[in-house]
């Protein structure tokens, strides 16, 4: 939701700061990696060892590399396909940093509940599905937008728990993680369901290269 209606009330923060770097020359394509770069580190090296709520703080603030270099693109006179697919990859990549950190911390410092582990892979893997299923689909000629649980949301929930949980908040891990995988999952439905719904989507396709026309169409 926040990917399609939150961009616009933080234009005036972030379109600035995007003119500035667009002025020194700097790339969105570089502003990609180094957000990705950053959060990886943040990731890996501080939610292990316990640092849940710099973590949280930092990661969020890198996060928003992810609003800059779109914005960067699009003040340049738009992005380029090369550009889509570096930011939706680092994207992918950055995720599944940050929720690997977060089932390495559970398993070795937070005793490892069952529960919570289910919770935080549901959650790593749908998330990623959410995002394969628009590519996909996108690349079918579909167009897919919204959803009750996108990145964003994703972030602020992951990012919101682990935080609290830092300062000391009981359950605030189990309550996001929970609150994301069931998120997650519905939006993987939602998503497929508005595939579904779209003109052509019951239109044969070419089957792979390779096999029969009588053994792949379906």
């Amino acid at each position: 939701m926040l990917s399609v209606h939150g961009r616009k009330p933080i234009a005036p923060v972030v379109e600035p700061i995007a003119r500035t770097l667009n002025s020194l020359g700097v790339s969105p394509n570089a502003m990609t990696v180094l957000g990705t770069v950053a959060a990886i580190a943040i990731s890996v090296t501080l939610i292990p060892t316990g640092h849940l709520f710099a973590a949280a703080v930092l990661t969020g603030l890198f996060a928003a590399f992810d609003l800059l270099d779109g914005t960067m693109a699009r003040l340049r006179g738009g992005g380029t396909r090369f550009g889509a697919v570096l930011d939706a990859s680092c994207d992918r990549i950055t995720d599944g940093a940050l929720f690997g950190a977060i089932l390495w911390w559970v398993f070795f410092s937070h005793g490892a509940p069952g529960h919570l582990i289910i919770a935080v892979l549901v959650s790593l893997v749908a998330g990623q599905v959410t995002s394969y299923v628009k590519a996909r689909a996108e690349a079918s000629g579909f167009t897919v937008n919204g959803g009750l649980v996108e990145r964003p949301e994703r972030l602020i929930l992951a990012l919101v728990g682990i935080g609290l949980q830092g300062l000391g908040v009981p359950w605030a891990v189990e309550i996001a993680m929970w609150v994301l995988a069931a998120g997650s999952v519905f939006t993987v439905v939602q998503r497929l369901v508005m595939v579904a719904r779209g003109p052509g989507a019951g239109e044969p396709i070419a089957p792979p290269v390779g096999t029969s026309d009588a053994g792949e169409r379906r």
